[in-house]
């Protein structure tokens, strides 16, 4: 069989999320008009079966990354360095352009040998890993600029979003695919200068116009990917469809909640942290002839983070109505997800300024706050001696 890992890059609204979750079939990744709705990798698993002198059985690992913009914060950093470590690890990377959207490019300039997509494997795993690394150091210059890339330890200012995400993949090292979202929005007749105007920053493997909403090109997608994948084992078992903890899910819903019942400045500078995550006991078998058992009951306790007094006063309400409508969509959410019945108790803590927090960020990523959890069990479990 084929497998190996796809990273999605594209601005944010490119339609990432939505993607993901057409290609899995299952709500991995929260989804929100609002930019900036994703914050980490978030991993999912598409099985491909066999078709008979078609193409081999494929498991592909799509790695979907926070929307590429201008870094403001510590936050905004990290969900930068999110999307430069999905590219250390990636067979194939998926570039997202919104089909609604005006491109903001420098005139554009023939590709040159350096931006096609052709693989080197010559270069060795450390060289490319640097190259990778170079990129968001190199400004992209327009044709016939004289000006000499910044030195690589300064941040250079970026002339737009776009450009700086054609700079980096024109340092990598595989295959990419453009993908044009959204073009059930958009006439046919517009998408023929789009694609002359992107081809001409980059040659591109493939040019797949997509629409996840309608399912339009992703079974074309899925075919070229399998096309270009190696020949490997499974990286997951064949029934997981995501790498995210259940509490890590959880939490994301309902920060999708906020997204949608609140506007201004509150949703990015919200954040959510599970502070309890209590699982139902198994069930026990059923009598015969008994009434249906009612669904086992999961107990969760969040914490809503903010920046501001005024921010926790949006998110609460008056006498608590957003919150209860925030904590109501959420819970509906999640028992659709678990399975379970739901009792949700949210809290909102004012944390100023956590964005520009290393520590409070770094404590946000659900894989340190898993690391955190095993430890703590580690240190409750009672020596040989109490027992």
């Amino acid at each position: 069989m084929k497998s190996g890992f796809v990273a999605i890059l594209g601005r944010p609204n490119a339609g990432k999320s939505t993607l993901l979750n057409a290609l899995t079939g299952e709500k991995v990744a929260i989804v929100s008009a609002k930019p900036q709705t994703t914050r980490n990798r978030i991993a999912g698993v598409v099985e491909v079966p066999a078709r008979k002198g078609v193409q081999p059985a494929a498991q592909i690992v799509f790695v979907d990354t926070p929307g590429v913009h201008k870094p403001g914060s510590h936050l905004d950093r990290r969900m930068l360095q999110e999307v430069y470590e999905a590219l250390e690890t990636r067979d194939l990377v998926l570039v997202l352009m919104d089909a609604t959207r005006r491109v903001q490019l420098e005139a554009a300039a023939e590709p040159t040998e350096e931006s096609t997509n052709d693989c080197h494997p010559e270069r060795s795993a450390a060289e490319s890993k640097d190259l990778q690394l170079r990129v968001p150091q190199v400004p992209i210059l327009g044709p016939g600029s004289s000006e000499a890339p910044a030195p690589r330890h300064e941040r250079t200012n970026w002339a737009s979003e776009d450009e700086f995400l054609f700079g980096l993949i024109r340092k990598l090292d595989c295959p990419v695919f453009l993908l044009l979202t959204k073009i059930d929005l958009v006439p046919k007749d517009y998408l023929l200068p789009l694609i002359d105007t992107l081809t001409r920053q980059f040659k591109f493997a493939q040019i797949i116009p997509v629409s996840a909403r309608k399912r339009d090109g992703l079974d074309l997608l899925v075919r070229k990917i399998v096309e270009v994948l190696p020949t490997g084992e499974r990286y997951y078992p064949k029934d997981q469809y995501t790498d995210q903890p259940q509490r890590f899910m959880v939490a994301e819903l309902i920060r999708e909640s906020i997204l949608v019942e609140t506007g201004e400045e509150v949703p990015y500078a919200s954040t959510v942290v599970i502070e309890q995550f209590e699982e139902p006991a198994p069930a026990r078998p059923q009598k015969k002839g008994a009434a249906p058992a009612r669904l086992p009951l999961t107990r969760i306790a969040a914490t809503i983070y903010c920046e501001r007094a005024g921010q926790k006063a949006i998110l609460i309400g008056k006498g608590g109505a957003k919150l209860k409508e925030i904590g109501t969509a959420a819970r509906r959410q999640i028992e659709s997800f678990l399975g379970t019945r739901v009792y949700l108790e949210l809290h909102v803590i004012v944390e100023p300024n956590w964005r520009e927090s290393k520590s409070f960020v770094e404590s946000l990523d659900w894989r340190n706050q898993l690391e955190r959890l095993a430890g703590d069990q580690i240190t409750e479990k009672p020596s040989d001696a109490e027992e």
